[in-house]
């Protein structure tokens, strides 16, 4: 793939010579960062979605706003060499995958360019290295398909009646039915088709969000990739589910590797999925899992890579990249159940962990002392507010925002109390490059090498590790490997 300038939504506003409803032809160019494909018509942007860059096709104009349009695939007149057929049946209405329509080798190669021109563009790098994207293997092949660990479905009634379970169409809230997903566990699918068909024959009320009544508003399904273990949480409005304690009995003698069914209650008139109560109805409330050799405790809510082999591939990169000596502090800020903070506190002298979550913080501090790690700790509270309070200059500081990326207040504490050593973990390139400008912007630090990961294949979803090291005063950078 060739480097070009991703268009964006936000293009500078142009007389547009486009009409809605007009049916135009369009050779595709590019993709966007949402996974729509590019093209332009008469010099204005046209974003298609379930495109590929060289695709020759008539779009029917569905929005027209100044200096760019959106449209649907009207006819496809000549296939782009990297259009393959989607292993989803429903993949050209599910919102859930992006590009199941793109051959993997080409998806990998836009994220990578996504990576480059966020950074150029957004960030003002150049002679920048990038390495090849990351992906998880089973067995030494790339895992495209079957990786998710955990999925989330949004629950619903059909015309006839029917309970529904699956993902959304795109910009819709119209629910596509899923009794099986390419992308998630295989080990889960029995669990979505049966699952719907007992609820429906309880007859629990599911969830009408314009009248904000019924109960039942998601199915979770959630598994441990290495040991098989299995949770189901139900989501609902009140958590008045009669017969639910009999029902969930009945699933754990059902599915062997079921360990747990729980309730999660949220009453909120919100697009959040997890309300703040969770409850174990039979079984246990966590699973188990094995993660870069050590024994972690999910739970039904907790934030867990849902891409477990690519996950520990990017954590052996930051492993290599950092060569651990044994003498470092490390402080591994947003660091939820300790994911990472735990595998990297075996090679250094003292990990401290920071998450505004208490209920992270807790299992973190559970899953250090079911490895008995006892140079770890782990405090609760907002980054910003934490770090400057530390009292102490650590060699290494984890960054892993959320999409939003850092506090500027993070940012600027960072560069008041210089560590020797910066690793950015991002799952949004533009906010990305953002941060990394901020942090190099003095010439302090220096952007040395950024390692981008699949974590989520068949979507336009990226993401990526950069190196950050400190700049000594005779301009020469600290060497990190």
């Amino acid at each position: 793939m060739t480097k070009s300038k991703f268009p964006t939504r936000n293009s500078t506003k142009l007389a547009n010579p486009c009409q809605q409803g007009q049916l135009i032809e369009l050779e595709i160019t590019d993709l966007a960062d949402t996974g729509d494909g590019v093209g332009r018509f008469e010099q204005v942007v046209v974003f298609v979605s379930d495109t590929v860059p060289g695709d020759r096709i008539l779009a029917r104009l569905v929005q027209v706003k100044p200096g760019y349009a959106t449209g649907k695939l009207d006819t496809l007149l000549e296939a782009s060499e990297h259009r393959i057929r989607a292993n989803c049946i429903v993949a050209d209405k599910c919102g859930g995958c992006q590009w199941q329509h793109v051959d993997y080798e080409y998806q990998l190669a836009a994220k990578k360019n996504q990576i480059i021109q966020a950074l150029e563009r957004i960030g003002g790098f150049n002679d920048l290295q990038v390495d090849e994207m990351l992906t998880g293997k089973i067995e030494g092949f790339p895992q495209f398909l079957g990786y998710r660990n955990k999925a989330t479905y949004p629950v619903a009634i059909s015309a006839t009646g029917q309970v529904q379970a699956g993902y959304y169409q795109k910009s819709t809230h119209k629910l596509v039915n899923l009794n099986q997903c390419p992308v998630q566990d295989p080990r889960l699918n029995p669990l979505l088709k049966e699952i719907k068909e007992d609820i429906h024959w309880r007859d629990w009320p599911v969830y009408d969000e314009k009248k904000h009544t019924g109960e039942l508003r998601h199915l979770s399904l959630r598994i441990g990739r290495r040991t098989g273990e299995m949770l189901l949480t139900l989501i609902v409005r009140t958590g008045d589910l009669p017969g639910i304690e009999e029902q969930a009995a009945e699933w754990l003698k059902q599915y062997p590797q079921l360990v747990g069914v729980c309730l999660n209650v949220n009453s909120a008139q919100t697009n959040v999925i997890f309300g703040a109560e969770t409850r174990c109805i039979a079984g246990q409330s966590y699973l188990r899992e094995k993660f870069a050799g050590l024994n972690f405790q999910l739970r039904a809510d907790t934030f867990f890579q849902v891409n477990t082999e690519a996950a520990e591939a990017l954590l052996e990169v930051i492993v290599g990249e950092l060569n651990l000596q044994g003498s470092e502090v490390l402080v591994d800020a947003y660091c939820g159940i300790g994911t990472f903070t735990l595998p990297l506190a075996k090679q250094v002298k003292i990990a401290i962990g920071l998450e505004v979550q208490p209920a992270a913080i807790e299992q973190a501090r559970l899953n250090a002392e079911l490895n008995d790690l006892r140079n770890v700790d782990f405090q609760a509270g907002t980054v910003e507010d934490l770090l400057p309070t530390l009292g102490l200059i650590p060699d290494i500081v984890l960054l892993d925002p959320p999409r939003k990326g850092c506090d500027r207040a993070v940012l600027e504490t960072i560069k008041e109390i210089q560590p020797n050593r910066i690793v950015y973990v991002s799952c949004k390139p533009a906010t990305l490059a953002r941060d990394l400008k901020n942090l190099c912007e003095n010439g302090d630090y220096q952007l040395a090498r950024v390692q981008p990961a699949d974590f989520f294949p068949q979507t336009s979803h990226v993401e990526c590790v950069a190196f950050l090291v400190k700049v000594l005063a005779d301009d020469s950078a600290i060497e990190i490997a």
